[in-house]
């Protein structure tokens, strides 16, 4: 996900950035990074700290949620598609989490254990 995340920042800073009128190194000036370092956000090679994200938004005129794609961009009919997507782990519950937290601990011979205990719960269910 990071990296299509980096793809859809630097495509959506790209565009913002050229209906501005602005070069790459107007931008990377008044953000306070050096052209290169622009340049590869652009090109979806990193992604930008929060603070760098912030005065990105604010040189380019576009909010965070159009530069990560969770809003459609200017001129554009609609958002990212993988923004719907849900990353692994961020829609568990709190007690999915506090099993897995305690599952991780397990030895290996404890977690093998677990495992048949839990696939005998499921078939008899």
């Amino acid at each position: 996900m990071e990296k299509r995340l980096a793809t859809t920042v630097g495509e959506a800073s790209r565009q913002a950035r050229m209906r501005a009128g602005l070069t790459q190194a107007d931008v990377a000036e008044r953000i306070g990074v050096a052209t290169e370092v622009y340049g590869r956000m652009e090109r979806g090679k990193m992604l930008p700290s929060i603070s760098t994200l912030l005065r990105l938004c604010v040189v380019l005129r576009s909010g965070p949620d159009e530069l990560m794609g969770l809003a459609p961009i200017h001129g554009s009919p609609e958002r990212s598609p993988w923004a719907s997507e849900v990353p692994a782990g961020l829609d568990d519950t709190p007690e999915m989490r506090r099993v897995l937290r305690t599952l991780r601990r397990l030895k290996r011979s404890q977690l093998k254990l677990m495992y048949l205990v839990a696939t005998a719960i499921l078939t008899r269910h």
